[in-house]
């Protein structure tokens, strides 16, 4: 009896083993990783023409602006301008009251007459004792005295007539006029307001908005490479145009339409700042531009004819803190390469030494870039998306 029980147990056993292999063979087994360097995405590198600008901030300023100020004291009777219009050269901007400046040019005119009537008298005198002192029918004293009263009376006109042409000037100030043409702005003063001749504080202020300056400031080390590099060769001034233009960016980022022009650049660096100021001209009409606007201006240095970009995704930084790219070498491997940047030109970086024509940068696939490990090159933007990990597929149900 015991002998046939230990037949069914070795039995039941063998059975379970058979079972668990067959469970087993019933899995699916790990994909084997595929063989063959991984693919990076390069650029090779070429030289290009270039041409660069430089960012810089500044204010706009009108080409022409006048403070209006009276020129002789009184009350203002009206204000005959509307505030924010466009004015004309000469054109009426307030009437100060004329009263007392009618009565002095009057009086004026009066003094005139009397010095003209006074010298009528004293000029016969004159040239009668002339005529006398030849007969010796007076002395010569006394023609020497009528001769110096006809200058004296002379003078004593000339003196009236200029106090005339002060009184007509100082009437004719009491219109205040626009000195220029252009865009005015509000009024300081309402009418019966007491101004004062040539007073600090100015009525209103004209400004000429058709044609508006930008005023930046660059460094002057910045300036000196500037030049520096123009001398060299390195850089190159665009030939067609005798002066550098100017592009203009508003507050908001937008684009201003027209080109302006560098007109020039301060001959004294501001000791506070390091900074030299550099004037641009921009046309306005449509007067988008308006005085005192916060603005950035685009300004050529000029052309690279053998630059070299590389993207800025393609560039790292080691722990020296120094610019470095991977590239594909000889034996396709990658290698590490420390380069120099210069500055940035849109999306790229403007490479100065570290590079030469032919050389393959990584830009995708870096993770698998690691120095040393061969990889298989293609066009960047090429190169086939990595194969997704097999999903782990649930172990099969035993029933």
């Amino acid at each position: 009896m015991l002998q046939i029980n230990s037949s069914r147990l070795i039995a039941a056993a063998l059975l379970l083993a058979a079972g668990l292999t067959l469970s087993a063979c019933g899995k699916k087994q790990a994909p084997k990783p595929q063989g063959g360097p991984p693919e990076v995405g390069v650029i090779t590198v070429q030289t290009q023409r270039v041409a660069l600008t430089t960012e810089l901030s500044g204010r706009t300023s009108a080409q022409m602006v006048a403070e209006v100020r009276p020129q002789v004291s009184g009350i203002i009777q009206k204000r005959v301008f509307v505030e924010g219009s466009d004015v004309k050269a000469g054109q009426v901007l307030y009437q100060i009251d004329p009263a007392s400046y009618q009565a002095a040019y009057a009086s004026a005119k009066a003094g005139q007459g009397k010095a003209e009537a006074t010298l009528g008298s004293v000029r016969l005198k004159a040239e009668r004792y002339q005529d006398l002192v030849k007969i010796k029918a007076v002395s010569q004293q006394d023609n020497d005295d009528a001769q110096a009263s006809l200058k004296l009376a002379e003078a004593e006109l000339a003196a009236a007539k200029a106090a005339v042409e002060t009184a007509r000037i100082n009437l004719a100030y009491t219109k205040v006029v626009a000195p220029i043409s252009g865009r005015i702005g509000r009024s300081t003063v309402t009418d019966g307001a007491l101004v004062t001749g040539n007073q600090a504080a100015a009525l209103a202020t004209i400004q000429q908005l058709g044609t508006m300056y930008v005023d930046v400031t660059q460094s002057s080390a910045e300036l000196l490479k500037l030049k520096q590099n123009l001398a060299s060769g390195q850089l190159k001034k665009d030939s067609a145009t005798a002066q550098a233009k100017v592009k203009l960016l508003l507050e908001d980022g937008s684009a201003y339409p027209l080109p302006g022009i560098l007109k020039f650049s301060e001959v004294t660096v501001d000791q506070s700042t390091g900074s030299i100021t550099l004037r641009a001209t921009f046309l306005n009409p449509k007067q988008v531009l308006l005085p005192g606007m916060f603005v950035r201006a685009l300004l050529e240095e000029g052309v690279d004819e053998q630059a070299i970009l590389v993207p800025q995704r393609g560039v790292t930084r080691n722990p020296k803190g120094d610019a470095m790219v991977m590239v594909v070498g000889t034996e396709e491997k990658v290698e590490p390469r420390v380069i120099k940047v210069v500055r940035t030109v849109g999306e790229n970086w403007l490479v100065s030494d570290g590079l030469k024509t032919g050389d393959r940068i990584i830009l995708e696939g870096l993770q698998k870039a690691r120095p040393g490990t061969p990889v298989k090159a293609v066009p960047f933007g090429t190169s086939t998306p990595a194969a997704p990990s097999a999903a782990k597929q649930p172990a099969a149900a035993t029933k």
